[in-house]
C-alpha cells in the first residue's frame, strides 16, 4: 500500500558528497548505487513524488517508498543491507580428485 506523503529527505553537503561517490564508483554494488540514486533524486528541489522516481530509475514505487524511508530514519546507514537472520552458510572445501 503506498504511502501518502513520503517523507522529505534533505541532505548535507557531506550526505550528498557521499551519495555520489556510492553512486558513481565503480567498486559499488549496483543495489546500494540505485539506493544512493534513489536518496538523491528523493532530495532534488523539484521533490519528486516516489512514482515519479521509480519511473526515472526503472524501479517500483514501493522500492523507492522503502528506502526513501530507510534514509529518512538511519541516515546512510540505513542504506546498507541488514544482515540476514539464521546461522551463516558453511562450504565445505571440494574434495580433491583421487588419482589411481
Amino acid at each position: 500500500m503506498p504511502t501518502p506523503h513520503a517523507p522529505a529527505v534533505s541532505l548535507s553537503e557531506q550526505q550528498r558528497q557521499g551519495l555520489l561517490r556510492l553512486a558513481r564508483a565503480h567498486s559499488t554494488p549496483q543495489a546500494l548505487a540505485l539506493r544512493a540514486r534513489i536518496v538523491l533524486r528523493a532530495a532534488a528541489a523539484d521533490q519528486p513524488t516516489n512514482l515519479q522516481i521509480a519511473r526515472e530509475l526503472g524501479c517500483k514505487n514501493d522500492t523507492v517508498g522503502l528506502w526513501r524511508r530507510r534514509f529518512a530514519q538511519r541516515g546512510l546507514a540505513g542504506l546498507h543491507d541488514a544482515p540476514r537472520p539464521g546461522r551463516p552458510r558453511v562450504f565445505s572445501p571440494p574434495a580433491a580428485p583421487s588419482c589411481p
